[in-house]
Formats: structure tokens, C-alpha cells, sequence
């Protein structure tokens, strides 16, 4: 995690360890949750105590927020607790992208079950919508990185953890390198900080750290 076991933050910025939830059923079932709320399972249970004894060995963490559904905001809770049983704030801006008809499917079957969702999914342009009230990328990326520039201006020259989902951390990249093309999946409980200044400037400090979790395999 590069430098981040500094004890302090430079005041210009504030420093957001950003964090998938835990792993769940639907996630180890390839099927897809969007804004649909599923629970934890053991292994990502186990993940998020990992995790949490991670960012345990930080200095002083300021707030920790999360998603509201309940993958994200069990995460967050088990972090808590073990980081000064902090409260976790719960802000809705930071939930998964809705995505319509397709929550709830398989994803290697939505082909087959409904190809009018699937095509709005896959299609290159970002302000397409899917099908049964989904969200578009240019939806989703507009709500994330407003929610997290707030947390930023509320938290100048301060450490704080976000608990959130995959596809949020995907357009949180985009917005701090936006011509940078991201390669691979968002992993359970993978940390990924970054630096957010009062203007429009984003800085990854470090990306898709999950060596916590080198002892489960």
C-alpha cells in the first residue's frame, strides 16, 4: 500500500481507502446483484475480517462510509470494529449500478433470458440505459464520483475507508485516469486509495491490493 502507513495526511488531500464488500453467494454463482441486496457468505465474511485487520494497522482512520446494501454495509461494519468501532455512514450514492433487468440473472445466461438487456450492457456507448430502470455508465459515474468528491471536501487532511462495489471502483478509476483503459476484475475486499484534492484532481495512491488475503488462497 505504498506509503500509506504514514501517520499523517498531507492537508491538501484527503486520502480514501476505497474497498469492495466480501464475497457472496451470488458473486461465487456468477449472478448478478446490482441494486438487489444479498448478504455476505462465510468466505467473504472471513475476507472482510482480513481486511479489517489490515486497515486496523493504519494510523488514525477519521469516518468510515459505505453502500447501503447489505453486502457493502456488513463489510464496513466488520471493519469498524475493529478500527475504533467507528460508526458506518451509510450513503445510497455509493450502491452498485442498478441494472435493470438483468439483476438476479446468471450472467452467462442473460443472453438467452433477455437480449434487449444484455445488448444495453454491453453496448460501447455510456449514456444507454438498461432495460426495467438500469442504470447507464454515465448515471452510475456521475453518482459514485459525486458521492466520493463529497466525502473528499468533508475530509481534507484525513484518512477515511469506503465500503463499496465493483462497478463503483471501476468508474472511480475512470475518473482519476480517464485514458487509462482498466484491465481485470475488482477482487472481494481489494483496497484501492485515493488521493482527492478540493479541485478536480484524483490520484491513485495504490490499486487492487489484496495481499491480506494471501493466507485463504
Amino acid at each position: 500500500m505504498a506509503d500509506s502507513n504514514s501517520c499523517s495526511v498531507n492537508p491538501i488531500y484527503a486520502e480514501i481507502i476505497v474497498v469492495r464488500h466480501g464475497e457472496t453467494k451470488w458473486n461465487a454463482d456468477g449472478r448478478i446483484q446490482g441494486h438487489l441486496d444479498v448478504e455476505l457468505n462465510d468466505v467473504g465474511r472471513q475476507q472482510a475480517t482480513l481486511v479489517a485487520n489490515r486497515l486496523a494497522q493504519l494510523p488514525k482512520i477519521s469516518a468510515i462510509y459505505s453502500s447501503d446494501l447489505m453486502r457493502a454495509s456488513e463489510t464496513a461494519e466488520i471493519i469498524a470494529a475493529r478500527c475504533g468501532r467507528l460508526e458506518v455512514i451509510k450513503d445510497p450514492d455509493l450502491r452498485e449500478r442498478h441494472l435493470g433487468d438483468l439483476q438476479g440473472l446468471l450472467a452467462r445466461e442473460t443472453a438467452k433470458v433477455n437480449l434487449n438487456a444484455h445488448k444495453a450492457n454491453r453496448s460501447r456507448r455510456t449514456d444507454v440505459d438498461i432495460p426495467g430502470g438500469g442504470e447507464s455508465l454515465d448515471k452510475l459515474y456521475h453518482r459514485c464520483t459525486s458521492a466520493l468528491q463529497r466525502i473528499g471536501r468533508k475530509h481534507a487532511g484525513e484518512r477515511v475507508v469506503v465500503v463499496t462495489h465493483g462497478g463503483v471502483i471501476k468508474a472511480l478509476h475512470k475518473k482519476a485516469c480517464p485514458k487509462m483503459k482498466l484491465a481485470g476484475k475488482i477482487l472481494n475486499t481489494s483496497i484501492n486509495i485515493f488521493l482527492l484534492s478540493d479541485g478536480d484532481g484524483w490520484i491513485i495512491k495504490a490499486w487492487g491490493d489484496v495481499s491480506h488475503l494471501d493466507a485463504t488462497g
